[in-house]
């Protein structure tokens, strides 16, 4: 009995755990140049050491050390906890992707209260996510479901860009737990989110591990398109952890079906590259797996050989969950080769770890090993022993394979012993699970036959569709050949003035037709940035509030202010300009609402006196969004004056607007809702601006600036607003 060991890709997810302060997309180089630049010893720094000490690790782990050491010296120096904690926690890779395990607990607990004592959820769950991974190639599975869900329900709380490597990291676990409905939709949910993102990372490796489960299923021609595909896109990306995980996986589809020699290339592809990058966890399932193939072909001493070699590395990385694996291997070989005192001793020492670790199914292997030795040295006693050891555990956990073997062997034990009853009982619920094991066996091969059937019909179709349109072509060109070249030429010309005259016809429709969608688009985003359903539902809580409270007067002059809003935005959307005293009008309204209940605000508007109101005309809604903006989320606290100042001027023959607060001011603002919603603003207004200055050909702009470049406090927005006046 044969036991593989399924390389532990976990640690490639760090990949996912991207830099605070760097987007994926950003290239070594750049982050090489930049700290060049950057000579001061300031957070920037660190957080550029950082970034490219989490770009090294994958390809070249004494550079990422080399980084680390300058960034945490820094952060010290300047007490800077975030980017210490960001040090730590990248340290805590390099130790797990060496299989250090306990040693990058450590460093990972380290970054965690540190991250704990400032509160910053996203580092919090990058930890939760790494020990997760840890536990899960310690062979913890549990644990590190728990620590997964942990990062996930952060995650979603937050918002993060990190939320499918969880759900990569928690699909894998579950596919470890043989739970492969729960694998596939948490894999799937990881995909979905990563193809939407356009992270090809962890589009690969959603890919991949979508494989292992089909694998797991039996379902091998679709595990190797999606190893295939997975595969394509790390040799893109140049990331060699995950090409050497991906031909490891190949080989083992070929393994399974017994093509040793196709398993065996991708094997020692796959080595090299291990070793090359120093992965010690992927280096000792390789060289056990190579050992299977030559124990399977009849050749001990390559087996032996490897076997040794797992061993060793695992026992230096501390990798119990793979250990047993191995032992249980190597005293295979001696049982065949007959040497029963030394394979006893390596399924005993099987045995002990499996104990250790609680890995029922390795220990109910080492159990049936024993029993087999026992019985070739007429120990008989011990052998019925540990055959009915594996047989209670084998039928409590449900492990078919263990249960056929160790009826087989009981079966022997009992007729040895002159204990004909029992051995006939034994060998009948040998034959039920052998008929029973046969035909799940066949169900196995018939899925796989009718998953290839269905894979090469496709191919086949798609051949012939090919096959088709080559003939179609060919025939074409031979008719086309035939052509009286005169009448060729006679049509080639009808057709390109016919063309040029319907493109130039089309083009000037098209160009009506998209100004006009353009525009109407516009109004929708406008109308409904303009009108937000949060500030239509609070005005009508707080007109109940009144009503409540019987504050009649008070209700009816909000009411009267709400309506005309309401009324005012929606007859202003309908129109391309508006007179700039009636926008004005709809300002002071909307900021008087939001005053009414409790006088929060303190707000002006200014018109400078050169500006006639009444005669002027700009495109409706542009400057409401911006006091909104500074209305909700520019005050987070409850202290101080708040002001909101409007201005309006002329200024080198442009009309100007300036909305100014004195709040936090936008560089501050941490929140992504808060960023996304001035992002709207910003963007929805900018372009409307772009089509409105070739309407009224006349420049428009928008710029959002926090006032602390000018020693001063919050956020001031300044519009150029194309105008046009009344004849």
């Amino acid at each position: 009995m044969k036991t593989s060991t399924a390389q532990l890709i976990s640690l490639a997810y760090f990949l996912f755990l991207t830099s605070t302060f760097y987007s994926q997309s950003t290239t070594i180089d750049s982050l090489e140049i930049n700290l060049q630049n950057h000579k001061e010893k300031d957070t920037t720094r660190v957080n550029l050491l950082n970034a490219l000490a989490f770009s090294y690790f994958s390809k070249d782990l004494p550079k990422t050390l080399e980084y680390l050491e300058e960034a945490d010296a820094v952060a010290e120096v300047i007490h800077f906890k975030k980017g210490k904690a960001r040090s730590i926690y990248i340290r805590g890779i390099t130790e797990a992707i060496q299989a250090n395990f306990e040693q990058a607990l450590r460093f990972y607990n380290e970054a965690l209260q540190l991250y704990e004592s400032i509160d910053f959820k996203k580092g919090i769950a990058n930890c939760y996510n790494a020990m997760g991974i840890t536990y899960r190639n310690k062979g913890e599975l549990t644990k590190s479901v728990s620590y997964f869900k942990k990062a996930i329900k952060i995650e979603e709380e937050i918002g993060s860009n990190n939320l499918s490597a969880s759900l990569l990291n928690l699909g894998t676990s579950y596919e470890e737990l043989g739970d492969y409905g729960e694998a596939i939709s948490y894999l799937n949910k990881a995909f979905s989110i990563a193809k939407a993102d356009e992270n090809d990372q962890r589009v690969a490796y959603s890919l991949n591990n979508l494989g292992n489960v089909y694998q797991s299923m039996g379902n091998y021609p679709l595990a190797l398109e999606h190893y295939k595909e997975s595969l394509y896109i790390n040799e893109k990306l140049g990331d060699s952890l995950g090409i050497a995980n991906h031909l490891a996986n190949i080989g083992r589809i070929y393994k399974t079906q017994k093509h040793y020699d196709k398993a065996m290339n991708y094997y020692e592809k796959s080595l090299e590259m291990d070793k090359r990058i120093d992965n010690k966890t992927g280096i000792t399932s390789l060289l056990n797996d190579i050992g299977i193939i030559h124990e399977e072909n009849g050749d001990y001493q390559s087996a032996l050989d490897h076997y040794v070699d797992a061993l060793l590395i695992s026992k230096q990385i501390g990798s119990k969950s793979v250990i047993p694996h191995i032992l249980n291997n190597m005293g295979e070989v001696y049982l065949a080769l007959k040497d029963y005192s030394t394979a006893n001793q390596y399924l005993s020492e099987a045995k002990k770890i499996s104990i250790e670790i609680g890995n029922k199914k390795v220990l109910c292997e080492a159990y049936i090993g024993l029993a087999r030795t026992n019985a070739n040295q007429k120990d008989y006693k011990s052998a019925l022993s540990n055959a009915l050891q594996a047989k209670e555990i084998s039928e409590k956990s449900g492990f078919l394979n263990c249960q056929k073997d160790a009826s087989e062997i009981l079966s022997k034990i009992y007729k040895a012993t002159g204990n004909y009853k029992d051995a006939l009982e034994s060998q009948e619920q040998f034959k039920i699970l052998n008929d029973s094991l046969f035909n799940k066996e066949n169900v196995e091969k018939i899925t796989q036959l009718e998953y290839e059937y269905k894979y090469k019909q496709a191919l086949d179709s798609a051949n012939i569709r090919e096959l088709q349109l080559t003939k179609t072509v060919t025939a074409t060109n031979k008719d086309l050949e035939k052509s009286k070249r005169n009448s060729l030429w006679a049509i080639i010309g009808v057709l390109i003035i016919s063309m040029l005259s319907g493109s130039i016809i089309f083009y000037q429709k098209f160009n009506n037709i998209k100004t006009k969608n353009e525009n109407i688009v516009m109004e929708q985003k406008l109308l409904r940035s303009q009108m937000t359903p949060h500030f239509i539902f609070n005005s009508l809580s707080v007109l109940q509030g009144m009503i409540l409270n019987k504050e009649y007067k008070k209700s009816v002059s909000y009411l009267s202010k709400f309506s005309k809003l309401l009324r005012i935005t929606l007859e202003n959307s309908r129109d391309k300009t508006v007179l700039l005293s009636e926008e004005i009008a709809a300002l002071e309204n909307y900021l008087a609402l939001q005053n009414l209940e409790n006088e929060t605000y303190l707000y002006t508007v200014k018109v400078a006196d050169i500006i006639d109101t009444t005669s002027i005309k700009i495109p409706p809604m542009l400057i409401q969004p911006f006091i909104e903006n500074a209305v909700e989320h520019a005050f987070t606290s409850s202290k101080g004056d708040k002001k909101i100042e409007v201005g309006l001027e002329f200024n080198d023959k442009k009309l100007i607007c300036t909305i100014i607060d004195n709040g936090i001011g936008i560089d501050s603002q941490e929140d992504p809702k808060n960023k996304d919603k001035k992002s709207l603003a910003t963007t929805i207004t900018s372009e409307r601006l772009e089509i409105l200055s070739r309407d009224l050909k006349m420049k428009g702009s928008v710029t959002v600036d926090d006032r602390k470049k000018y020693n001063e406090q919050g956020t001031v927005v300044t519009l150029v607003i194309p105008f046009k006046t009344v004849a």
